[in-house]
């Protein structure tokens, strides 16, 4: 087992950062956001793209150009459109992932996290009614979180919904 205090190495930073950001990001992006020299991160991101093509999984570190992104390997593209039971992108999914993952989160903290791509994200959102959005009590921004429809189209038990009285 893990020590919780171990750090996460720089590969799995980065792994980490390409799924949130749900975009392809270059070499300079991802050393910026990782806080870590070019070069570090170029090293980083060859040993995590080596360790995707060496195991059986279902996503694949891309390079596309100079862009880096983690995405669903393009043999399984059939099986995850027939699975799907809505018709939102990836990205948009991955955005409704973090909502998920959150229960509750700032509009301004989600954007941070996936981009500016996630206002579209959550535009489409709430024209499907997966999210619900209230204006925040101080402040600019507003709270996300999920909705009725969300938990009965993906089944999530009523035990973990969040609570509602907020």
């Amino acid at each position: 087992m893990r020590s919780p205090d171990r750090e996460l190495s720089l590969a799995a930073q980065l792994e980490a950062i390409l799924y949130l950001k749900g975009k392809p990001l270059s070499l300079a992006e991802l050393a910026g956001i990782a806080a870590v020299e070019r070069d570090a991160a170029e090293l980083a991101l060859i040993t995590l793209m080596a360790d995707y093509a060496h195991r059986d999984t279902a996503l694949e570190i891309r390079q596309e150009g100079n862009t880096y992104s983690l995405q669903l390997r393009e043999s399984l593209t059939d099986l995850v459109q027939n699975l799907l039971p809505v018709d939102l992108s990836t990205a948009t999914l991955r955005t409704l992932a973090t909502i998920a993952l959150k229960k509750r989160i700032l509009q301004s903290e989600l954007v941070e996290l996936r981009g500016s791509g996630a206002y579209d994200h959550i535009k489409e959102l709430l024209a499907q009614n997966f999210i619900e959005r209230r204006r925040q009590s101080e402040g600019r921004s507003y709270w996300l979180s999920l909705s009725e429809k969300f938990h009965r189209t993906f089944a999530v038990r009523t035990d973990q919904q969040p609570d509602r009285a907020a």
